[in-house]
């Protein structure tokens, strides 16, 4: 449910250090342009040759902002990056994403499938690059298993543990919506009433016959029966089309209704009374003015946006009672490792997240967390304490 980053051009970096940090870029709509490999971290330190690589990347497509994978070598690698914005006067904005499971992704089938002609490692520089730009999308391509998601996943039932990884997936997936011309076939296959071979379908369909212009559209889909169209239809998004309906969760069969709604006034109208006299549910009804609302709303606009950095946080800048922002790397049992632009984490003790007693951290705070308001409370060579309360 991270909100994704809109109207970019973004290069994805898979950081490393003797091989290499593996660059992908693509564009506003996800789709890869190109490739390279720099060396600008330890053994080689070519910092030069790798300052060249990225000024070149970014003037061809005007990239605006960087995503850096967290696992082996990131720290460094966002110090080159830092170092180039200050030494070139760049706006190389960047952000650190998690890795999970992208190496898992790029020597999977799916990958495979998508990207035929390009090395495996590159493929991996794709997935943080589109995890940035619409993690759903991305993050539904993995096995969710391979994401980190706890350290005792093997001790349960793993066909539960598959079912309910699988539901809780389609029930996020479902509650945002999917814009049928840009979907894959795996985010398509969690959609209610279409499985994996539907999806195939849907994207064969559109392959053959251009982006769709209407939901209707989806009855010539093989094996697309009526059944499946009135479950998936809701949750299914047009964009850029005549009927600005169909960029709704709003029903084709209650398309009449909604005609009739947006000439009344929705705030003063009488919930029992407006139903009755359309002949439909109240609940129905409360679902098509909450779309009406707000068409082509997604429920991840709500959330607070990735932030972005130039440079890296100088430690000698901060002082207690000093507030930082950060994004929550690791969670144990005592506390939570928070990335606030430091070369090492800082830490928020399980006392310092509430008011209230909690007995874990993931009460609180999540993977991956973006807090716009942390307070340090103490300092102590190269370790920063933060606070919440």
């Amino acid at each position: 449910m991270t909100p994704p980053v809109t109207k970019m051009v973004l290069l994805g970096v898979d950081p490393a250090f003797v091989s290499g940090c593996k660059l992908a870029v693509i564009d506003e709509n996800g789709n890869y342009l190109e490739s390279a490999v720099i060396y600008p971290t330890q053994p080689r330190n070519d910092y030069e040759n790798s300052k060249a690589v990225i000024l070149k990347l970014a003037k061809k497509y005007n990239i605006t902002g960087v995503a850096i994978g967290n696992g082996t070598g990131s720290r460094e690698t966002q110090e080159f990056f830092a170092k180039i914005n200050a030494q070139e006067k760049t706006n190389l904005k960047y952000t650190v994403v998690s890795e999970a499971g992208a190496s898992v992704y790029s020597a999977s089938q799916v990958s495979l499938d998508e990207y035929p002609n390009l090395d495996v490692t590159i493929r991996g520089a794709i997935s943080i690059a589109q995890r940035l730009r619409d993690p759903m999308a991305t993050l539904v391509k993995i096995d969710p298993k391979s994401l980190g998601i706890g350290q005792y996943q093997h001790d349960v039932d793993q066909k539960l543990l598959q079912k309910r990884l699988d539901d809780v997936t389609s029930d996020l997936v479902n509650r945002v919506g999917v814009d049928i011309n840009s979907a894959s076939a795996s985010l398509l296959s969690h959609i209610a009433g279409i499985g994996a071979k539907i999806a195939k379908n849907i994207i064969t369909y559109r392959d053959e016959n251009g982006n769709f212009t209407s939901k209707n559209g989806l009855l010539k889909v093989k094996g697309l029966g009526k059944k499946a169209y009135e479950q998936a239809a809701g949750f299914i998004r047009i964009k850029d089309t005549k009927n600005v309906f169909d960029n709704s969760g709003i029903h084709p069969e209650s398309y009449e209704i909604a005609k009739k709604l947006v000439k009344l006034d929705l705030d003063t109208l009488n919930i029992k009374e407006t139903a009755q006299a359309l002949g439909t549910g109240e609940a129905t009804l409360r679902d098509i003015i909450k779309e009406l609302e707000k068409p082509g709303f997604d429920p991840r606009e709500d959330l607070p946006i990735i932030p972005f950095k130039e440079g890296l946080t100088d430690i000698k800048m901060l002082k207690e009672g000093s507030f930082v922002s950060g994004i929550v790397r690791n969670i144990t049992d005592f506390g939570a490792f928070v990335d606030i632009g430091l070369k090492n984490d800082g830490m928020i003790h399980i006392s310092k997240m509430s008011v209230k007693r909690i007995k874990h951290p993931l009460e609180v705070l999540s993977l991956n967390q973006y807090l716009p308001q942390i307070e340090v409370v103490s300092i102590e060579k190269d370790k920063v304490g933060l606070s919440l309360n």
